[in-house]
């Protein structure tokens, strides 16, 4: 047998930078992330002989994580993923792969004190920075949970049917899912780009796209929201989705001698279709290691 591919890291260090006076009207800032580290290289002596001279201990790159927020303070989660990234790259000789993941979780500034705050639960920014010394670096940025709904507007008809069908066609229906959205940049854009402007642009692209947009599946509207954003950012040149259906079934009131006008719905949580996809630019360079 022989060692496969293989890595290693610390997982989800959480850490709460706050900018004393650096947000809007002399108030605080506030990046609240989840950073995850994975690294790989020269490491089979640690697995074959149990040698760790090559394994810098995951304790250490959270300490780094704590000491970088320090140094850089609030800034974008994408330079900060870049800068831990080319940090264990650099300095660890045996380490030829950094990936850095972080969630960010927003927060409201409330009332006018400048340092009183109220978590969002709107979605989660994510980003993951992989830094390889043969394939350069890539970015990935993107929206996680974000749930969003349309009361009509929707159809879903057409579609084969065979002896288990039960669904019945619909010509006006709730749509609604959870938007998981990954969005990669074209590696020549990634020195110059408005990280924070970027994020902005590619969410309100995507909350826009699905309020304006007609479907007869959520395939179709998939597709529309990937072009849209390609469209919006220029920057990107591809966009992976998963969107699960979270479907809403209208109940039956007439045992109660009550008709329902698409009005009371049932939230089914599971099962759920899950809907998941990919939307390139046609000149989109190939991804190499961006995914992995």
């Amino acid at each position: 047998m022989q060692l496969g591919s293989n890595r290693y890291g610390k997982a989800e260090v959480r850490v709460v930078r706050v900018a004393r006076g650096a947000g809007p009207d002399g108030g605080d800032l506030i990046k609240d992330w989840n950073v995850s580290t994975l690294l790989s290289g020269d490491l089979a002596d640690s697995h074959l002989t149990g040698d760790n001279a090559k394994v810098l201990p995951t304790d250490s790159q959270k300490n780094k994580v704590y000491a970088l927020a320090k140094e850089l303070g609030c800034v974008q989660p994408e330079p900060f993923a870049r800068e831990l990234a080319s940090f264990f790259t650099s300095s660890q000789e045996p380490i030829t792969r950094a990936r850095i993941s972080i969630d960010e979780c927003a927060w409201i500034p409330i009332g006018a004190t400048g340092y009183s705050f109220a978590r969002s639960g709107e979605l989660l920014r994510t980003t993951t920075v992989i830094q390889d010394e043969a394939r350069g670096t890539s970015v990935i940025s993107g929206i996680k949970d974000l749930v969003v709904m349309n009361t009509t507007a929707s159809e879903f008809w057409g579609y084969p049917k065979d002896p288990y069908t039960t669904l019945p066609e619909t010509k006006n229906r709730i749509l609604a899912t959870e938007v998981n959205a990954s969005w990669r940049f074209r590696p020549e854009a990634i020195a110059g780009t408005d990280w924070g402007a970027a994020f902005v642009v590619a969410r309100q692209t995507v909350l826009d796209t699905f309020a304006g947009t007609y479907t007869y599946s959520l395939q179709q509207m998939l597709y529309a929201i990937g072009g849209a954003v390609l469209s919006a950012v220029p920057e990107v040149c591809e966009v992976r989705l998963a969107l699960p259906n979270k479907h809403h079934f209208a109940v039956d009131l007439s045992p109660f001698g009550l008709e329902n006008d698409r009005e009371v719905y049932v939230a089914a949580d599971r099962p759920y279709g899950l809907i998941e996809g990919t939307v390139l630019a046609d000149d989109a360079p190939d991804p190499g290691l961006a995914w992995t």
